[in-house]
C-alpha cells in the first residue's frame, strides 16, 4: 500500500490488464523534462503523501504489474525487487541499461531518456532474453535516431514501442508547430501530435512487424484500447520458459 489511505490507480491503465506500482519515495534521478510523474501534475500529487504506491494482491488480481510507471526500477533496485517480490506477474521499467538480465522478470528499457531524447540512445551490447521491448520517445525531429534504434533492436528480435512525446513547458522545435495541437491527454493538456503527423511517423516503420505504437495509435492513449504490453509480456515469458515466441 502507499503512504496514503489507499492505492491510487493510474488513470491511463485503468480498465486494462495492467496495474501499476511505485515502490520508492521521492523523485526519479533521471529527471526527464516534462515528466508527468514529478511535474506537479501527476495523478499521485503530492508525491510526499502518496508514495510508495503499491496495490494489494487483491487489487492486482490476475493483472500484470507494471513496476515503476513513475521513477525507475534501477533506482534503489534492491528495494524495488524486495517490495515487488509478492507479485506473480510483473515487468520492470528502467531507463538505465544496468544488469537488465538481473531483473529475471521481463524488463522494458526506455532508450532515449532525459537529455538524450533528441540526441542519442542506448544500444545494449548483449541483449538479454528478458528484454520485453525497448521504448523510444519519438517526435518529428529525432526520427534519424529512431531509425538507428529500430534497426539495431529489431534486427536482434527485440520489439520497439514508440511513445509520442508531448510538451507542456518545453516548446515544440521550430518548423514543427503545425504538427502539434494543444489538447488534453489523459489528465492534463499538452502540445501533442496531430493525427496526420502521428500517422506519418508510424508509416515510416510500417514494413517492420516489431515496431509498435504505445496506444492503439500514437494519439490513442488509454491502455485498455491497446493491450500491447500484455501481448509482449506473455511473449517474453514464453521465451524465458524456452518456448519460441
Amino acid at each position: 500500500m502507499g503512504c496514503g489511505d489507499k492505492y491510487i490507480e493510474n488513470p491511463k491503465t485503468k480498465g486494462s490488464g495492467i496495474i501499476c506500482c511505485i515502490p520508492q519515495r521521492g523523485i526519479c534521478p533521471v529527471k526527464c523534462p516534462d515528466c508527468f510523474f514529478q511535474s506537479g501534475r501527476s495523478y499521485l500529487k503530492p508525491l510526499n503523501r502518496n508514495l510508495p504506491n503499491m496495490p494489494s494482491l487483491e487489487e492486482v488480481g490476475d493483472r500484470i504489474v507494471r513496476v515503476n510507471d513513475g521513477n525507475d526500477s534501477n533506482n534503489q533496485r534492491e528495494l524495488v525487487l524486495r517490495m515487488t517480490a509478492p507479485y506473480q506477474r510483473k515487468f520492470f521499467n528502467t531507463s538505465m541499461p544496468i544488469d537488465l538480465a538481473g531483473f529475471r522478470d521481463p524488463v522494458v528499457l526506455t532508450d532515449n531518456p532525459g537529455t538524450m531524447t533528441d540526441t542519442d540512445a542506448h544500444f545494449v551490447d548483449l541483449v538479454p532474453p528478458n528484454l520485453m521491448f525497448v521504448r523510444f520517445r519519438v517526435n518529428l525531429w529525432n526520427l534519424e535516431i529512431c531509425d538507428r534504434v529500430v534497426e539495431y533492436y529489431t534486427s536482434r528480435g527485440v520489439p520497439v514501442v514508440l511513445t509520442a512525446m508531448a510538451y507542456y513547458r518545453k516548446k515544440v522545435v521550430a518548423g514543427h508547430e503545425d504538427d502539434y495541437v494543444f489538447k488534453r491527454r489523459t489528465l492534463n493538456s499538452y502540445h501533442v501530435l496531430k493525427p496526420e503527423a502521428a500517422a506519418k511517423i508510424m508509416a515510416r516503420y510500417a514494413a517492420n512487424p516489431l515496431v509498435f505504437s504505445c496506444g492503439t495509435t500514437l494519439i490513442d492513449y488509454p491502455c485498455r484500447n491497446c493491450n500491447k504490453c500484455e501481448l509482449l509480456y506473455y511473449r517474453t515469458m514464453r521465451r524465458l520458459a524456452g518456448v519460441v515466441a
